[in-house]
């Protein structure tokens, strides 16, 4: 671990045990006390939205830990030698006392300066000043090195899920793995068979429907943007259900997956949904990780002490948890936006109700988290809220569930949601435990599934996945190359020098 990197963790730690509720606050903040970290601070740290936080502190040194107004600091952006620079800041108020600025940056500068200021004053060290070049999201200059990529940007240097999915494998044979994995899975299901060579990325697809590759796309043209990725191949399933269902004594073939179960061996990887908020924040999505944080309802005390939960009937439960809620109005708010698997039984289970901004649902203190098809991937911003989550006992996952600890982070439900009411009960006749739940929650989720967090486990997969290739990765036939993106109305220029890869 960096000792930078060591600093905002401890750092991050004390600003949350000052955030429990009940801790005193003054409502002034002082520029001169007030604190400011984070990634987007750094030239080498460069994410689709740029972000770091501000942390409000009176003159007598105590953190504040309600909002003194989201207009109270003014952030400016700008590069000493632009006339104009094209990038959009947003100030996000997460009503705890503290900030996350994010933004976006829609060219590269020589250098930026980030001016941070209340009622005029410059806050800490303000202005902030990133020694470029700095380069925007859409800017192909990779970093040769993944080693000083990694630093940069600050990645663990372990990742436990990775670790348990790859252990099965001690050697991968892509040529083998070529010839036998499109015929075990390439006629019943939907592949991607990726190849990355010279940071090039090559693809051909299998099965009916493949448009989710789009996702996996973006997110490998965006590394590859941004450091050299290992000479590798490998498999992508564009399904919902994991798919290597062998025992590890079996011939069992690497499939990287979005979700992972506990009866099979797939691979996982970051959901294409949370994937997908992290390359587009501040674009054309309105649900990421950011915008949940300054979205996150009443403040607890002013929540609706119900459980809540919308969504469609994809399984079993979730018809089991409707009519919980017509038994028990009082404790469940549940009901059907949309039917599908179990159409038949819509005028039981019906009617259905409009859907509901997801940033009302922390109108409740309790949020119910039950599988659809797989695991619910809603969880991480139910996470980011103020409300704390009931989740079901699943045998599906997600690649950061195994690092999540039930009445830490989250209040644990049976399966059949059998203890569902008990569970309710027991947070209402307990709210400060709950409340603490939920504020643990929160942070994991601020601390962990970030995009920041969601690129180095991406990187970090593929680098420890292409130790254990065994054979040459090749562009195989079939194989078309997918293009970057170009912006001709800001073109990049790379200043980096070229080193011997490491790779």
């Amino acid at each position: 671990m960096s000792p930078r990197l060591a600093s905002w963790l401890l750092l991050s730690c004390c600003l949350d045990l000052l955030r429990l509720p009940g801790t005193h606050a003054e409502s002034v903040p002082s520029a001169e006390k007030t604190l400011v970290w984070g990634p987007g601070l750094e030239a080498n740290v460069v994410l689709p939205a740029r972000f770091f936080f501000i942390q409000a502190v009176d003159n007598s040194g105590r953190n504040l830990t309600t909002s003194p107004g989201e207009n109270t600091y003014e952030v400016k952006i700008v590069s000493p030698v632009e006339q104009f620079t094209r990038i959009w800041i947003q100030v996000l108020d997460r009503q705890d006392g503290s900030f996350l600025v994010r933004y976006r940056m829609y060219a590269t500068y020589t250098d930026l300066h980030i001016h941070i200021l209340f009622k005029s004053k410059h806050v800490a060290q303000s202005p902030f000043i990133l020694k470029g070049p700095v380069y925007h999201e859409g800017c192909d200059c990779p970093q040769p090195s993944g080693s000083v990529w990694e630093a940069d940007m600050h990645c663990p240097q372990f990742i436990p899920q990775i670790d348990r999915d790859l252990s099965i494998f001690s050697t991968i044979d892509l040529d083998r793995n070529a010839q036998e994995i499109p015929h075990r899975f390439g006629q019943r299901q939907s592949l991607c068979h990726y190849t990355i060579k010279d940071n090039k990325v090559y693809v051909k697809t299998f099965g009916e429907h493949v448009g989710f590759r789009i996702f996996m796309d973006a997110i490998l043209l965006s590394l590859t943007r941004k450091v050299k990725l290992p000479d590798m191949e490998f498999f992508v399933n564009l399904g919902d259900w994991p798919l290597e269902k062998r025992k590890p004594t079996d011939n069992i073939h690497p499939i990287f997956s979005w979700c992972g179960s506990n009866n099979t061996r797939d691979i996982v990887m970051p959901t294409y949904d949370l994937t997908e908020s992290v390359l587009e924040t501040m674009g054309r999505v309105s649900l990421d990780m950011m915008s949940v944080q300054a979205n996150s309802g009443p403040p607890w005390p002013r929540k609706n002490a119900t459980a809540f939960w919308r969504g469609r009937d994809s399984r079993q439960e979730r018809l089991e948890l409707v009519k919980l809620s017509r038994a028990h109005p009082n404790m469940i708010d549940a009901a059907f936006t949309n039917f599908f698997f179990f159409k038949h039984d819509e005028s039981l289970y019906g009617p259905l109700v409009k859907h509901v901004s997801f940033f009302d649902f922390f109108k409740y203190k309790y949020q119910i988290n039950i599988d659809g098809t797989v695991a619910a991937y809603r969880l991480p911003y139910l996470l980011a809220g103020d409300s704390v989550v009931l989740k079901q006992d699943s045998g599906y996952y997600e690649h950061f569930y195994n690092e999540l600890r039930p009445w830490e982070h989250y209040i644990p439900i049976k399966a059949d949601l059998g203890d569902l009411l008990e569970k309710i009960q027991w947070a209402r006749d307990n709210d400060e435990e709950a409340r603490k739940i939920a504020l643990a929650g929160q942070q994991f989720a601020r601390r962990h599934l970030m995009g920041d967090s969601i690129f180095c486990y991406y990187y970090k997969l593929f680098q420890d996945y292409a130790k254990l290739q065994v054979t040459e990765p090749k562009v195989r036939e079939g194989m078309d190359l997918v293009e970057q993106p170009t912006d001709d109305l800001f073109p990049c220029y790379c200043h980096r020098m070229r080193v011997k890869d490491e790779f």
